[in-house]
């Protein structure tokens, strides 16, 4: 059986976490391949919500084995007071497998995040503060601590004392900030292997041979197309690969795995951090869209940025990924308005832009061409089928799918696990 890849197809927060729980009952494992906890799935389960920062949603299927990959960056004690959180709702994590692979999030990271941050004033990318920039650069200049460290102790402490005489000397004559100390680092870490030494593992081991047993993988990402470190809209990025060819890397399977790549598209559009947002929405109609949408972070709280939906984004996810089918999520956040605009294109200095503009300085100067489509007053939150959708909804998402350039199998129509209208087969 081939692998699935789940990936946001704008900046995040398009609701990943509800597609992966909509094919949990399909799946035999869920993968998370890149990220850390400063991305966040949210999943309604009838009356109860779960916020996961760092598990895979599979975490809430009993069938399902949950699995982190290597391309993630793990801050062991937010993992593991989420493992506790959810074990105190009933939800066991005995099942968690975690790859030796991967990269651990250390003190020295989150203080350097924070004071750089501050720093730069504004100017500031608009990080979440939790050390993922700073590990993603130690790994790339290989100088990281990876998760199979922790069953090693005279390595752990080898490793992170080379990388204290370093990050101690930035922190203190640079910034003016107290060191860290070595010894506390040390007996912190240790305490953290002995609780998550049962589930590292080689974890691409692993996948291969499920996939050679027929099992379905779907692997998931955190963030968006447009937070891409690559493809995304730098430097406004996370320091990952959230689209498809980041799932390869960051899971360690190869990409003659993979046969469906599912696209997250929220059917307006949103973004948290700073950086470019063409559609964006300053006024109360922005802040109708927060509201009624309940747009705020769910790793951090903060406001996210509302804004209509953006065609040119969507194609250029469809591009960038080999989008093979569309959940279109929160269509029911725009029942009851009269028109519903869709920025079809850009001008940018007097030119039209059917793509995204080649250069940073074009797109932060880019201002969207707008067509408007008529709205529906209808609640949808009921439907099961795309005929129980008022027509003018059934235009919308055709106007959508046909702008975007790949099918949309699914459409959320309110945040309940059940409340999916399924076109085709994801699976």
């Amino acid at each position: 059986m081939p692998a699935a890849v789940l990936v946001g197809a704008q900046w995040g927060d398009e609701g990943k976490g509800k597609a992966t729980d909509l094919l949990g009952g399909d799946v035999d494992y869920v993968v998370r391949y890149q990220g850390g906890n400063n991305a966040g799935h949210t999943v309604v389960i009838g009356d109860q919500k779960y916020a996961l920062h760092l598990l895979p949603t599979g975490i809430l299927s009993p069938e399902v084995v949950p699995v982190i990959g290597n391309g993630v960056v793990i801050d062991p004690g937010v993992l593991l007071s989420e493992i506790d959180g959810l074990a105190a709702r009933g939800i066991s994590a005995e099942r968690l497998l975690i790859s030796s692979n991967a990269h651990l999030i250390m003190p020295h990271h989150k203080a350097l995040d924070k004071v750089t941050e501050r720093y730069l004033g504004k100017a500031k990318i608009g990080t979440t503060g939790r050390g993922i920039g700073p590990a993603y650069g130690d790994k790339i200049a290989r100088m990281g601590v990876r998760v199979q460290d922790l069953l090693d102790p005279g390595i752990l402490a080898k490793k992170i004392e080379v990388a204290l005489t370093e990050k101690n000397q930035v922190l203190t004559k640079v910034y003016n900030r107290r060191g860290i100390d070595l010894e506390a680092v040390l007996e912190e870490y240790l305490a953290y292997a002995e609780r998550l030494k049962p589930h590292i593992a080689d974890t691409s081991l692993v996948l291969s041979k499920a996939l050679d047993e027929g099992k379905f993988v779907l692997l998931e990402g955190g963030q968006g197309t447009l937070l891409d470190i690559d493809h995304g809209t730098y430097p406004f990025v996370t320091s990952s690969s959230p689209t498809s060819g980041g799932a390869c890397a960051g899971a360690g399977i190869p990409p003659n795995r993979l046969t469906k790549i599912i696209g997250i598209l929220k059917a307006y559009t949103t973004r948290v951090g700073s950086g470019p947002f063409p559609t964006e929405l300053t006024d109360e109609m922005g802040d109708w869209l927060r509201q009624t949408g309940g747009e705020y972070g769910v790793t951090t709280g903060r406001n996210r940025r509302c804004g209509w939906f953006d065609a040119v984004i969507a194609r250029y996810a469809t591009r960038i990924n080999g989008i093979t089918d569309y959940f279109l999520t929160k269509l029911d956040v725009l029942s009851g308005l009269e028109r519903i605009p869709v920025c079809v294109a850009y001008e940018v200095d007097g030119v039209r832009h059917d793509e995204i503009p080649m250069t940073q300085t074009d797109f932060h100067h880019a201002t969207p061409i707008y067509e408007e489509f008529p709205g529906w007053q209808e609640d949808i939150t009921s439907a099961k089928s795309f005929d129980d959708l008022p027509p003018n909804a059934q235009a919308y998402v055709r106007t959508l799918e046909e702008m975007s350039g790949a099918p949309i199998s699914a459409i959320g129509v309110g945040p309940g696990r059940d409340q999916t209208v399924v076109v085709r087969s994801l699976v």
